[in-house]
């Protein structure tokens, strides 16, 4: 049993390193980011599947994590669609490298590792691996020649971009 439990905690943990050759940013102003992202680009996953619309949503949780509020709108159901989940730091605050949690204890990793340092404007984010691959903007419409320049840099790093998903703004979602 002792060998069950401590197989799990590295595997767990193991999901929410940083894939090879992505470094967080540095420094990372969590004040700075928290508020509303709109997703611009992501790649395909089940649990998005069939989205527009979608944004994040993160503030600060009196235990000194981020409470995320991810929402889309389901066009088939026409209807919304929202996962509220929790992240910690990984190391420091001050690095762009957290896990979060949208089912109990598992945790997954959220690497920030490309950032619009001045503004806070554009953010490209990863998880565990080169599968998982998001483009943040603050508005719903990111400037084209931004998001060229960005994905090129995504695709410098490994990451497939033949396949992605660009994602629709057009509503407005509702209030909390």
């Amino acid at each position: 049993m002792k060998y069950f439990i401590l197989m799990v905690v590295v595997l767990l943990a193991g999901c929410t390193s940083a894939p090879k050759n992505i470094d967080p940013v540095t420094p990372f102003d969590v004040e700075r980011y928290l508020g509303t992202w709109y997703e611009i680009v992501r790649q395909d996953h089940s649990f998005e599947r069939g989205l527009s619309d979608v944004t994040a949503v993160y503030t600060k949780r009196t235990d000194g994590g981020i409470d995320v509020l991810n929402r889309g709108y389901a066009s088939q159901k026409q209807e919304w669609k929202e996962a509220q989940g929790k992240a910690y730091f990984v190391d420091s605050p001050n690095t762009g490298h957290l896990k979060v949690s949208f089912f109990g204890p598992f945790y997954g990793a959220y690497v920030i590792f490309e950032l619009d340092q001045k503004d806070y404007q554009y953010a490209m984010i990863s998880g565990p691996n080169r599968d998982y691959f998001w483009l943040l903007s603050r508005t719903p419409t990111m400037p084209e020649v931004t998001k060229r320049k960005l994905l090129a840099k995504a695709e410098a790093l490994g990451f497939s971009i033949d396949k992605l998903i660009h994602v629709v703004q057009s509503r407005k979602a509702p209030a909390n």
